[in-house]
C-alpha cells in the first residue's frame, strides 16, 4: 500500500523561507547556550573584518610601496615603516597575521556553532519523545509510526542545518558584503558601480536557480518519505511478501519511487550545475569590466594601480557570498518547514491527562462499571464529556444511541469486580472486551459514564497511580531490545535479580532462561525475534508478576500459544491470580472456568453474568461459545433454569 496521503501533502508543504513566529519560537531553544552563541556571533563578525581588510593591504602595499602615490593615505600610515623593504614586511606580517586569526575566529564559530547546535537537537528530540510519551493511544491511531520519526530525526537534523550552517553562513555572507561594498564605494564609487552592474543579472539567475531547486528539494522530500514509508511496510510484512511471492512485484514499485527520487535529486543537480557556472560567468565579466575601465583611469591617472588591484580581488569576493546566499535560502525554507511540522507535533495536546490535584484511591482495589459507553470516533464537543449521560436516570432505551452519534463499541455497560475476585470476559471478536481493558487503563476516556476504583473516578487520579496499580499481559507480548532480565524488570529499581527469578519461576519459564548460554542475562533482539511466541508470552507474565501489582490483567494471553504453554500457562495463572483482584479476557474458555465471575458481552453490550456452570445452565451466549470449543467434552447438562447472575438471553 502507499502512504497516507494527508502524510505526503504534509511532506510536500515548504512554506516561506522566513517565518518571524517560528523563528521566535526557535530562537527560544538557544537561550540555554546564550554566551557559547555570542562568542560564535562575535566570532563571526571579526572574521568577516579580517577577510575583508585582506584586498586593502594589497592596495597600501601596491600605492605605497611599489608603485608609489606620493598623495595616497591609508589608516595605517601611523604603524607603517618608510621604508620600502621594512613597509612591505609588515604588510605581509599583517596579512598572514589577519590570516591566521580569521584561521582561529573560523575554529571558534564552527566549533561552538555545532556544539550549540547538537546541544539544541538534543532538547529538541528529547522533547519531542518526552511529549509522544505523554499522547494517549488514540493520536498513534491517526499517526503513522514513520511519520513521528521523521519529525524526531529528519527534521531536527533541518534545523541543525539551520542553526551550524545555514543562519551563521547568512550572517557571516552579509557582514563581507556588507564590509566589501562600502570600502569598494569608499575607494572608487565608479568601479564600484560597475562590479554592481551585473548584480540584477545575478539576481535573475538566482531567482530562476531558488525555484528548480526548491521544487527539486520538495519532490526529494516526498520521495524520501515514501521511500521509507514503503520499505517499513514490506520489511515488517516480508513473512507475506515471500509467502505469496510478491517479490518482483514490490521490487518494481520500490524501483517505481527510487526512480522518483533519482530524478528530482538531478533535477537539482542540474540546477546546481548551470547556477555557478552562470555567476562564475558574469563575475568574471565584473572583473574584466574593472580591468578594462580600472586600467583606463590607471593609465589616465585618476585612479591607482593599488585600487585596482583591489578591486578585482573584492569582485571575486563580493559574488562568493551571493552564491552562498542562493544556497542557504533553501536550507533557511527546508528549516522552516521542518519546524512548522515539529512544532505542530508538540502543540497537538494530550486528550487524556491527570488533574492538577488528582485525588487517590486508598480502597482495596475494588472495579466498578457505571454505564459506560465508549466510540474510538469522538462524539460532537457538546456531547464529549461524562456530563452528558444525564439521561442515565430515564433508563436504558434512553441511552439508545441518537441519530448523527458515532457507532458505539460499548453500550451502557454497567459490572463491578470486588477485591479479590477473578473476573472473566468473553464474547465473539469484537464485542468490546479489549475495549474494556483499555477503558480501564485509561488509554483512551469513556464519553459516558463512568469507571470507578474504590468509589474514584479513573479521571481524577494521577495516571502514573492508576497504571502502577495494574500488572497486564497483552495478545501480543512485546519485548523490547536487551537481555532476558531487563525485559522483565523494565528498568524497575526496587525489582532485584532474586525477584526477577522468583517471577520467572512462577511462571515456569525460569528453566528454560536457565539453559540460554548467557541466562537471564540473554541478549533479546528486537521484539524478541529469536524466541517462540510461547517464550515471548512468558516473559510477558513474568514481567507482570515481578512488579507485584494489585489488580492482574490478562487480555486474550493464550490465544496465540501452543497447547503445552497453554498448559504452562494455566498453572501460572494458578499462582499468580492468588490474592490479587484480576480480570481475564479470553478466547479459550478452558483459561476461565475457575472465574469468580464470566462476564459475557456481545454487540457492546454485556448480555450474561455468572460462574461457568451458571451460564452453561443459562445455554445462553456463553453456552452456546462453550459448545463451539468442548461440545464433546462433557456429559450432557441439566435442562436451562434461571440464575440471578443471568442478565439476559442468547436471543442475539
Amino acid at each position: 500500500m502507499d502512504e497516507h496521503p494527508t502524510a505526503m501533502q504534509e511532506e510536500e508543504v515548504l512554506g516561506k523561507a522566513y517565518d518571524s513566529r517560528l523563528m521566535k519560537r526557535l530562537l527560544q531553544y538557544l537561550r540555554p547556550y546564550t554566551w557559547q552563541v555570542a562568542l560564535a556571533l562575535s566570532a563571526i563578525i571579526l572574521k568577516a573584518g579580517a577577510d575583508v581588510l585582506g584586498p586593502y593591504l594589497t592596495k597600501i602595499a601596491i600605492d605605497k610601496y611599489l608603485a608609489r602615490v606620493p598623495a595616497s593615505h591609508s589608516p595605517f600610515d601611523r604603524w607603517l615603516s618608510s621604508e620600502p623593504w621594512a613597509g612591505i614586511a609588515q604588510i605581509a606580517f599583517l596579512y598572514v597575521a589577519l590570516l591566521a586569526l580569521a584561521f582561529f575566529l573560523e575554529f571558534l564559530q564552527t566549533y561552538f556553532m555545532q556544539w550549540t547546535g547538537q546541544k539544541v537537537m538534543f532538547d529538541l528530540r528529547s522533547q519531542i519523545f518526552r511529549h509522544l510519551q505523554r499522547m494517549h493511544i488514540g493520536f498513534y491511531d491517526k499517526n503513522p509510526v514513520g511519520r513521528l520519526v521523521t519529525r524526531v530525526t529528519s527534521d531536527v537534523d533541518a534545523l541543525n542545518e539551520m542553526f551550524t550552517a545555514g543562519v551563521v553562513s547568512i550572517f557571516e555572507d552579509v557582514f563581507v558584503l556588507t564590509g566589501i561594498v562600502a570600502i569598494m564605494l569608499r575607494m572608487n564609487w565608479k568601479l564600484a558601480l560597475i562590479t554592481f552592474a551585473v548584480l540584477p543579472l545575478i539576481f535573475w539567475a538566482t531567482m530562476i536557480f531558488r525555484t528548480k531547486v526548491r521544487d527539486s528539494y520538495r519532490r526529494i522530500r516526498v520521495a524520501i518519505a515514501r521511500i521509507n514509508a514503503y520499505l517499513q511496510e514490506h520489511v515488517s510484512g516480508m513473512v507475506v511478501l515471500q509467502l505469496f511471492n510478491r517479490e518482483q512485484r514490490a521490487f518494481q514499485r520500490f524501483s517505481e519511487i527510487n526512480a522518483s527520487h533519482m530524478e528530482a535529486f538531478k533535477d537539482a543537480i542540474l540546477a546546481y550545475a548551470l547556477y555557478y557556472p552562470v555567476v562564475e560567468i558574469l563575475s568574471s565579466a565584473a572583473v574584466a569590466s574593472i580591468l578594462w575601465f580600472g586600467g583606463i583611469d590607471v593609465i589616465r591617472g585618476t585612479a591607482t594601480l593599488g585600487i585596482l588591484v583591489a578591486f578585482m580581488q573584492y569582485a571575486q569576493r563580493f559574488f562568493r557570498p551571493i552564491q552562498d546566499l542562493s544556497e542557504k535560502y533553501n536550507i533557511l525554507q527546508s528549516a522552516m518547514a521542518a519546524s512548522e511540522r515539529v512544532f505542530k507535533l508538540l502543540d497537538t495536546t494530550a486528550e487524556i491527562t491527570s488533574l492538577p490535584v488528582p485525588k487517590r484511591a486508598t480502597g482495596p482495589g475494588r472495579i466498578a462499571f457505571e454505564h459506560v459507553w465508549f466510540a474510538y470516533r469522538n462524539l460532537p464537543p457538546e456531547d464529549n464529556n461524562s456530563g452528558a449521560f444525564s439521561r442515565a436516570a430515564q433508563g436504558s432505551s434512553a441511552l439508545s444511541p441518537r441519530p448523527g452519534e458515532p457507532d458505539w463499541v460499548l453500550k451502557d455497560v454497567s459490572f463491578t469486580i470486588e477485591p479479590g475476585e477473578t473476573v472473566a470476559v468473553v464474547g465473539h471478536t469484537g464485542a468490546g472486551k479489549t475495549t474494556l481493558i483499555s477503558l480501564l487503563m485509561r488509554l483512551y476516556d469513556v464519553q459516558r459514564g463512568a469507571i470507578r476504583i474504590d468509589g474514584v473516578d479513573i479521571k481524577e487520579m494521577e495516571l502514573g497511580d492508576l497504571r502502577r496499580r495494574f500488572g497486564v499481559v497483552l495478545q501480543d507480548p512485546f519485548l523490547f531490545t536487551g537481555t532476558v532480565e531487563g525485559n522483565i524488570r523494565l528498568g524497575t529499581d526496587w525489582i532485584d535479580d532474586e525477584a526477577v527469578e522468583r517471577a520467572a519461576e512462577e511462571v515456569n519459564i525460569a528453566d528454560f532462561i536457565r539453559t540460554l548460554p548467557n541466562g537471564f542475562r540473554e541478549a533479546v533482539q528486537e521484539r524478541g525475534s529469536t524466541l517462540s511466541t510461547g517464550q515471548k508470552q512468558l516473559i510477558s507474565f513474568a514481567r507482570a508478576l515481578a512488579h507485584d501489582p494489585k489488580i492482574l490483567v490478562l487480555d486474550e494471553a493464550t490465544s496465540s500459544v501452543d497447547t503445552e504453554t497453554e498448559f504452562r500457562v494455566r498453572d501460572a495463572l494458578t499462582r499468580m491470580v492468588e490474592g490479587r483482584t484480576s480480570l481475564i479476557i479470553a478466547h479459550r474458555l478452558s483459561t476461565i472456568q475457575r472465574a469468580d465471575k464470566i462476564i459475557v458481552m456481545h454487540k457492546g453490550r454485556v448480555r450474561e453474568i455468572g460462574t461457568h456452570q451458571q451460564l452453561l445452565a443459562n445455554r445462553g451466549i456463553y453456552y452456546k461459545l462453550y459448545q463451539l470449543q468442548y461440545k464433546d467434552q462433557e456429559a450432557p447438562l441439566a435442562p436451562a433454569r434461571s440464575t440471578p447472575e443471568v442478565s439476559a438471553s442468547a436471543d442475539d
